[in-house]
């Protein structure tokens, strides 16, 4: 039951379910999550650590990125099984939608690099227009 409850945890927040509809679409970094969802990275982060906790996702590290995909449910059925289905639901959904259209504007070379630099020169007030 344990498996069965981490899953039905993990899809119960909306930027959960929006985290593995992007993930459908194409394998994405936490910064292009965060950028997607408008999230911070570190909540970004922890909505990741909970769906790999439930089987629901997976990740590769490449290089300075850590790459998230969906799972191929093997290791728990129910997540599998609510994979399969989640593929299906909401795609009528106007939120949904718009994600679509945004993961494929978000561009990873864009947002990654210098993010560190950029928010450091916005907090010493020191970035340039």
């Amino acid at each position: 039951m344990k498996k069965f409850i981490k899953v039905m945890k993990a899809l119960s927040d909306p930027s959960r379910v929006k985290i593995v509809k992007m993930l459908q679409q194409k394998e994405m970094c936490v910064c292009e999550i965060r950028e997607a969802i408008g999230i911070a990275q570190s909540t970004a982060s922890k909505h990741l650590k909970l769906l790999e906790e439930a089987g629901l996702v997976t990740y590769r590290k490449d290089g300075l990125w850590v790459n998230y995909t969906l799972s191929d449910g093997s290791d728990n059925p129910y997540a599998a099984s609510m994979l399969g289905n989640i593929r299906h639901w909401l795609e009528d959904d106007a939120d949904v939608a718009k994600l679509g259209v945004r993961v494929h504007e978000i561009h990873r070379e864009q947002i990654c690099r210098g993010q560190g630099k950029r928010s450091r020169q916005a907090e010493l007030g020191t970035d340039s227009p």
